[in-house]
């Protein structure tokens, strides 16, 4: 591969017409790469389980010039059952046909804690939300994916998720599950149009990553609308034929 997608550049219809559903996107990550999709002409499918969150996030696309009129998909995925995600597919079904990217960027950090002291039940959360549900949408999301013609599913990972680190606890051992979740399905989609990529963010000014270091100073960081270009890299039609990788965004 030639292309750092740290240093990608692109141009400025690069998603245009690409229908783009972002889990958390309305906070962080999730909120920056959701207006900068939609700056670049995707039809961003915005979801998260605030509404007072999700609309602040919409009216801020429908400012931006010439972006798609975003839709609103409400999910809690620590309640969520199969019938609401199977009514979610359907929704987008209908409006859009297809689905040309997934990304999964909601999760929850848990505690830092050992494994000796981690509470059972906190762990638990901790695994459905950051796995189990992103099992669950991306099986429901199969079928609309397929009928795109360049279809790109994007996992968020961590730097914890590749070396366990002590008191990570659950959310080291989720994204260790991300990664071989993406390289699974990249490999049962070897010989299709699918693709599927993790992105490690790094060390970025989010809310998550104040709960994890509440002592560090935040205007070191790296802002989330800085980390985007491999986003847009593996959304867009450039990375076709990437798959089963996992990318560093800094």
């Amino acid at each position: 591969m030639s292309i750092d997608p740290r240093s990608y550049e692109y141009p400025d219809d690069i998603l245009k017409n690409r229908i783009v559903l972002i889990t958390g996107s309305s906070d962080g990550i999730g909120k920056a790469l959701a207006l900068h999709a939609a700056g670049l002409g995707a039809q961003v499918i915005l979801h998260g389980r605030s509404v007072p969150k999700l609309e602040k996030v919409y009216d801020a696309i429908e400012e931006i010039d010439g972006a798609p009129t975003p839709s609103i998909a409400v999910v809690d995925l620590e309640s969520a059952n199969a019938e609401s995600y199977m009514t979610l597919a359907q929704s987008i079904e209908s409006e859009f046909g297809r689905l040309d990217g997934l990304v999964h960027n909601a999760s929850i950090l848990g505690e830092r804690y050992s494994i000796e002291q981690y509470d059972a039940v906190l762990w638990q959360k901790v695994m459905h939300v950051n796995v189990t549900a992103t099992f669950a949408l991306t099986q429901v999301f199969l079928p609309l994916l397929h009928k795109s013609d360049d279809p790109s599913v994007i996992f968020t990972s961590s730097g914890v998720g590749r070396t366990g680190k002590s008191f990570w606890g659950a959310y080291a051992v989720s994204k260790f599950a991300t990664e071989g979740f993406s390289q699974v399905l990249a490999d049962e989609h070897r010989h299709s149009k699918l693709r599927s990529n993790c992105i490690n963010p790094g060390a970025t000014r989010t809310n998550m990553r104040l709960a994890a270091y509440p002592a560090e100073d935040r205007d070191l960081l790296k802002r989330p609308e800085d980390i985007l270009a491999p986003y847009v890299y593996l959304l867009g039609p450039d990375s076709k034929g990437i798959t089963g990788e996992s990318f560093d965004a800094q």
